[in-house]
């Protein structure tokens, strides 16, 4: 899938407040990039302006050379999936119900074979069976991740675009490292690309490949993570005093709190 997913001077405003101010931002398939920033940066916003959420009040998104505006609602879902900050359900479906819901822009009926792969790749067959308004919050997320991917599976795996608004949240250790295992081992595959908001710094550095940070509504820094987790660059925008070492088992940037 040699296409790319481009925002084009990006800017939307809210209550008189404009939040987000002439955004660019170029994705490309097979990577996985990282939002960051400080509360009220606007990567949310972001986020949800990228996927068609919000309409802009000036500027595009653009998917394959096409306007987003363009595609149709089927066709742009096959494409592009978003998992959200929170997701509340109005009914108390199964766990199985729920990821079958991803696949709702390829069929009508139940898919049980693609269900099942998805929840093997997603860690989620222990909640087979169990209904969604009875699981933990972090529960939740990940059948919610198993969803998103299932709205993207394609023979035996997903392709497109899959955008996550703080997926680790709720998540304990082990579950915040599987996931991003995953989109990092998802993404090697080069059909499937991530963008995904994260405030942890240091889950940011180890697995993602672009890091893009926002403040007050600009891109005021994007590349590798050793070129964007700089001390003093951290200090200004953030407004925290931070050292800045490396992973014992690599060179990946790894932020620390001042006492």
């Amino acid at each position: 899938m040699a296409e790319q997913y481009r925002a084009d001077a990006l800017t939307f405003r809210s209550a008189n407040k404009t939040v987000i101010r002439d955004v660019s931002l170029t994705l490309e398939p097979g990577e996985l990039v990282a939002l960051i920033g400080p509360n009220g940066a606007g990567k949310s916003t972001l986020l949800r302006l990228l996927t068609g959420f919000l309409q802009p009040a000036a500027g595009q998104c653009h998917l394959g050379g096409i306007p987003l505006d363009d595609w149709s609602t089927q066709a742009l879902s096959r494409r592009r999936a978003v998992m959200r900050q929170q997701t509340q359900l109005g009914f108390d479906w199964p766990v199985e119900s729920v990821i079958g819901m991803g696949r709702a822009p390829w069929t009508s009926h139940p898919e049980v074979q693609v269900i099942h792969q998805v929840m093997q790749v997603t860690g989620c067959l222990p909640l087979a069976g169990r209904h969604y308004a009875a699981l933990s919050g972090g529960e939740q997320q990940r059948v919610q991740l198993a969803r998103a991917l299932a709205q993207l599976w394609y023979d035996g795996a997903p392709r497109g675009w899959l955008f996550l608004d703080e997926p680790t949240s709720a998540l304990d250790l082990y579950h915040q490292q599987h996931l991003l295992r995953l989109m990092k081992s998802l993404t090697l595959q080069g059909n499937l690309h991530v963008c995904v908001v994260l405030h942890d710094l240091n889950l940011a550095a180890l697995w993602a490949d672009r890091i893009v940070l926002l403040h007050e509504g600009e891109i005021v820094s994007q590349g590798s993570p050793e070129a964007v987790l700089q001390a003093d660059d951290l200090a200004r925008w953030y407004g925290a005093q931070v050292h800045v070492g490396l992973h014992p088992e690599n060179a990946t940037p790894q932020v620390f709190l001042a006492p």
